[in-house]
């Protein structure tokens, strides 16, 4: 699905109203017409509103018009069209507190590049700030609660723009759990099954007292865990295309 297929975003139109208009064919924006079944015209015109001002901001490359407008469990609706902005992302830490952990690697993936940065090495405020600048959108699995303000927590660093959390989105389209229990229903496979977060803090204890080989395990796992996040969006993004547009059935 791309933005160009929903209507969500328009005032005074919900997931009922959105609904209606696909079941009667109006699965575009140039489809709509005012004689569209169960819309008034004060509806109408809110939506003709939206189409005008959405199609500016995607001609713009405006993310944040889009994601102002959907709700969080709906703005996996953005992938389809910014792609090239998408930012996926993940850290590690010692541990779930901010107050009393600290971060140890974030890798972020994105237009197919992936890139680690280490505590102690390049992790810095200035290193965090460049990676992130070109994202308009963000990609994470439970980032909304961890990720971000974990990082902005430690670091000088405003990650306030458009995100996608996986963990709502997958349980949108019927995939609960951890993001290894929704790999395991996708059948996306891991170089290292064996390492979980325990792991992870081990491993850069590990490091920290000069084990060979831990500090490379522990990147590996990290960026494993940010470059599966594509297929699992892609696929659930599929999965919902099916279940919500009536011709992708």
């Amino acid at each position: 699905m791309r933005v160009e297929n929903t209507f969500l975003g328009a005032e005074q139109v919900g997931e009922r109203t959105e609904q209606r208009l696909w079941e009667q064919g109006v699965t575009r924006w140039e489809a709509f017409d005012r004689g569209c079944r169960g819309i008034g015209s004060t509806r109408a015109e809110c939506i003709e509103r939206y189409i005008d001002r959405g199609q500016q901001a995607l001609t713009a490359g405006d993310v944040r018009f889009f994601g102002e407008r959907f709700p969080a469990r709906e703005r996996w609706r953005l992938y389809e069209s910014f792609r090239e902005e998408t930012c996926f992302f993940d850290i590690e830490t010692t541990g779930l507190s901010p107050e009393s952990s600290v971060v140890t690697t974030v890798t972020l993936h994105r237009n197919g590049e992936t890139r680690t940065l280490v505590r102690g090495d390049d992790l810095t405020d200035e290193q965090l700030v460049a990676a992130f600048e070109p994202a308009d959108l963000l990609v994470t699995f439970n980032g909304a609660r961890f990720d971000v303000p974990f990082l902005e927590s430690h670091f000088d660093i405003d990650l306030d723009r458009p995100h996608i959390d996986l963990l709502s989105t997958c349980r949108r389209a019927g995939l609960s759990g951890g993001q290894d229990d929704v790999e395991d229903r996708l059948g996306i496979e891991r170089a290292l099954p064996d390492v979980d977060g325990r792991e992870a803090v081990r491993l850069w204890h590990d490091h920290e007292r000069g084990v060979d080989g831990a500090l490379e395990r522990l990147i590996a796992y990290n960026r494993e865990d940010t470059e599966n996040m594509v297929p699992i969006l892609e696929q659930t993004v599929e999965r919902l295309d099916r279940q919500l547009l009536p011709d992708r059935n």
